[in-house]
Order: structure tokens, then C-alpha cells, then sequence
């Protein structure tokens, strides 16, 4: 049991200083959707309840006009089957590592969010670190930054008037840090050119549209290049 324990805390501090970057994007955006929460007339406890379980990012902004517009419930699925598509494609490249879970596997189901994602695939545990609880505690600490943000910017927010305009580039941010720090400490750089060119090609085809044309398309060409990636 001890033995465990400390198994647990050596996961923990490896884990911990990977997710900082994604603490303060998230301690932000979620204050902003507390903010924006509360002013649509829903209190901390909707907040908290709608980052704990729903926890989808812009699908809790979106979640915010939908509650006030009344919209149909076939209507909130549909929508939000189309804001979440991505996560299917992050999914599909987690099944191997998430087959070792075990009884963890439903949450880290639950919390694949965009950036734990991108530090899945780019912060490796130190040697000895248990792997199933490192991945654990990087899902789990960046849920917790999302909810202290919403449930800060529910309680908080109501108390003045906050522009959140601008906010939101918080995480592009983030994305281009990790982004860069993937490349340098890559030798191969042909899975990031890939999503550059199909990414901007799509852009050029489909506008705003583009993020599910694109990550169909990038899941083609690489699984097309994977023998030539893998050598």
C-alpha cells in the first residue's frame, strides 16, 4: 500500500509541471464562461455541474445560448455531435494507451480535451514514473483548472463587468508553445507538415468549416505514410 502511494505522489509531481501552461488558459476561459454563465441568469451550481460532466470547452459557450434560447433537445445533440466530431480522431490514436487504463478508462474517456491531447502526445514520463497514473493526473489536474476557472468566474464574475473579448486566444496561444516545442524535440517533422498544408488547403476550400475536412484528410495521408513514419 505504501508502496502505492508513493507509485501515485511520483506520477503526480512528474505530471504536474507539464500542465501548468494549460492551468492558466484554463483558469481564464473557464472564468470567462463563468462570467458568461451567470450573466445568461445560471448560478455556480450550473457552473460546476456543467464542468464536471459536460467539460467540452466551446461547447460549454455554446451550451450558454442554447439554455437561454430554449432550443430542442434533438437540436443540442446534433450541435454538439458536430462541436465534439474531432475528439473521434483523438480517440482513434489514444486506443492503445488507453487500453492499459484499466479502471480509469471512462474518465480518461471523458477528460481527452484538446490540450490534454497535445501533452499526451508531447511530455513523456520520467523514467520510473508509472505511465497509466501519469496520463491520470495530467487529465485530472487540467479538468480541476477548468472548473476552479468556471466555478471562480460564476462567483466572482457576477460582481463586475467583464469583457471577455479576446480571451479566447489564450489557447491558440498555448497550442503554438506546445507546437513549437514538439518540432524541436522532434526528428521527424513530416506528421506537422501534413496538418500545416491539409489544415491550410482545407481552409482555402471550406472557411470556418474546415477542422473536420481536414483532420479526415490528415488521418488519410498518415495512415497512408504510417510504415514510412514507423522505419
Amino acid at each position: 500500500m505504501i508502496q502505492r502511494k508513493d507509485e501515485i505522489f511520483i506520477a503526480l509531481k512528474d505530471a504536474f509541471p507539464h500542465t501548468i501552461p494549460i492551468m492558466m488558459g484554463y483558469l481564464l476561459m473557464g472564468f470567462a464562461f463563468g462570467v458568461l454563465l451567470d450573466k445568461s441568469g445560471y448560478d455556480f451550481v450550473w457552473a460546476f455541474f456543467m464542468s464536471v460532466f459536460i467539460y467540452a470547452g466551446a461547447m460549454q459557450f455554446v451550451a450558454i445560448g442554447l439554455l437561454a434560447s430554449g432550443i430542442g433537445i434533438w437540436s443540442v445533440v446534433v450541435l454538439s455531435a458536430m462541436v465534439n466530431a474531432r475528439q473521434i480522431f483523438y480517440s482513434i490514436s489514444m486506443l492503445d494507451r488507453f487500453s492499459k487504463m484499466g479502471k480509469k478508462l471512462p474518465y480518461m474517456i471523458h477528460s481527452l480535451t484538446d490540450e490534454t491531447f497535445a501533452l499526451f502526445n508531447v511530455k513523456k514520463p520520467q523514467e520510473g514514473t508509472n505511465e497509466t497514473y501519469f496520463m491520470f493526473f495530467i487529465a485530472l489536474l487540467n479538468h480541476i483548472y477548468w472548473i476552479i476557472g468556471s466555478l471562480a468566474g460564476s462567483l466572482i464574475g457576477s460582481k463586475f463587468s467583464f469583457d471577455s473579448r479576446g480571451v479566447d486566444f489564450v489557447m491558440t496561444a498555448i497550442f503554438m508553445v506546445i507546437f513549437m516545442e514538439q518540432w524541436k524535440h522532434s526528428s521527424n517533422h513530416t506528421p506537422a507538415i501534413v496538418g500545416i498544408f491539409t489544415s491550410v488547403i482545407c481552409l482555402l476550400l471550406w472557411g470556418g468549416s474546415f477542422l473536420l475536412p481536414s483532420l479526415v484528410l490528415m488521418t488519410f495521408i498518415l495512415m497512408l505514410l504510417r510504415k514510412k513514419l514507423e522505419c
